[in-house]
């Protein structure tokens, strides 16, 4: 992605976020995501790989709908008289292997609620998970597998 596209969508998350649209705040915006950039010019790659917007809209309504069944899935959990919980870590074997990828990744599980990324081996190969019911360990690699990590992969390869 371009940096000039990077920035504006950076000065348009900062105008939805501080909840001002006016041109001094758009500029404001502008500037904060060019300076954004300009800090971590030395941690970007660019390794020739595209992002594909529908694709990133995909994986945005994927995150909407998982939040939404998790979260009624712990609300029932919690006001259910008799706890039946085992939490438990499980490792999840990654098939992404950018930083960004994983970092993504990571983060969706985290904000799903039930579930907390705890760490990331150090070949960066696998990606240890805490959930709140870990009665089906395949089942939840299963599901990260096919939701989550699909999803990424072909948003940004």
């Amino acid at each position: 992605m371009r940096p000039a596209v990077i920035v504006a969508l950076f000065a348009l998350v900062w105008l939805a976020v501080s909840g001002s649209f006016t041109i001094p705040n758009l500029l404001l915006g502008l500037a904060a995501g060019a300076l954004s950039l300009w800090l971590i010019r030395g941690h970007i790659q660019l390794d020739g790989r595209r992002v594909r917007p529908l694709k990133v809209l995909s994986l945005v309504l994927l995150f909407i709908k998982e939040l939404a069944l998790s979260a009624w899935k712990v609300a029932v959990l919690v006001a259910s008289p008799k706890m039946a919980l085992k939490p438990g870590i499980f490792a999840f074997p990654l098939t992404v292997d950018r930083d960004f990828e994983i970092t993504l990744l990571a983060n969706l599980i985290t904000l799903t609620p039930g579930t907390l990324s705890v760490d990331v081996s150090e070949d960066r190969k696998v990606l240890y998970v805490h959930a709140i019911d870990c009665s089906d360990p395949a089942g939840a690699r299963r599901d990260i597998a096919n939701g989550f990590e699909k999803k990424i992969m072909e948003a940004f390869r």
